[in-house]
């Protein structure tokens, strides 16, 4: 039954992708497993990160059911939705629950996103990962996929309008080789090399994006160790 929102709601997003003209290059997506369970890791720059992220797993034909906050599942829109699409909600203060659904779902064979960040970064940098996804992946026993996306933060991010015009916008989506989480190692030691793994991608994707700021004003998008006017770490610690 699932399938029956989860389709159609590819296709509406495919459909409005297609009317913003947007360009989006993914490259990795053979390492998405085409049968069996995987905990699919992506960096978050977006409030629309999950419809790429999934977008990457498409050519394997295999859908991703997100682990996203349980608020998201009470939005009288996106709501039934969510619920349709056999996502995950997951309350910060019970989030055993969250815990436990998705590792059933990993055992019955499904791929689960998670984004370790846990919520955007405004600097468009990589904050610390939560080891949730390693420890899922060690006690399910399947791999790793890690993932990155580059200019999604252009459409729609905290703090920015949303951009729904035909803007052209580039978006680059890279898929990494699958990592094994052995039950036998320590979660944070995976933890650390996922994200040394994600870094590793975000920068290939960076380095791939086919188009620069067009004056002054259109920095705001890019990371301030790369020339833009995006908010540091520190100084989006600072604002709280």
């Amino acid at each position: 039954m699932a399938e029956l929102v989860y389709r159609p709601v590819i296709g509406a997003a495919r459909t409005l992708f297609k009317a913003l003209d947007l360009k989006i290059d993914t490259q990795g997506s053979e390492h998405i497993p085409k049968t069996g369970g995987a905990v699919l890791v992506s960096n978050h720059i977006s409030y629309l990160d999950f419809i790429f992220t999934g977008l990457g797993a498409l050519p394997q034909k295999r859908l991703v059911r997100f682990m996203a906050k349980e608020s998201v599942f009470r939005h009288k829109v996106s709501g039934p939705l969510m619920r349709g699409m056999r996502h995950i909600p997951v309350d910060r203060n019970q989030g055993e629950d969250a815990y436990a659904h998705a590792l059933q779902s990993l055992r019955s064979g499904e791929i689960i996103g998670v984004f370790p960040e846990a919520t955007i970064s405004q600097s468009f940098t990589l904050k610390s990962f939560k080891s949730g996804a390693a420890r899922l992946a060690q006690e399910a026993g399947v791999p790793l996929i890690p993932m990155a996306l580059w200019g999604t933060q252009r459409i729609w991010t905290k703090g920015r309008p949303r951009n729904f015009r035909r803007s052209h916008i580039p978006i680059t989506i890279r898929v990494g080789e699958p990592m094994e989480a052995p039950a036998d190692q320590y979660a944070g030691a995976i933890t650390r090399r996922l994200r040394e793994r994600v870094q590793e991608l975000l920068e290939a994707a960076q380095r791939a994006y086919p188009v620069r700021p067009k004056d002054a004003s259109d920095t705001w998008w890019v990371p301030a160790h790369l020339g833009g006017t995006a908010p540091t770490p520190a100084e989006v610690r600072e604002l709280g």
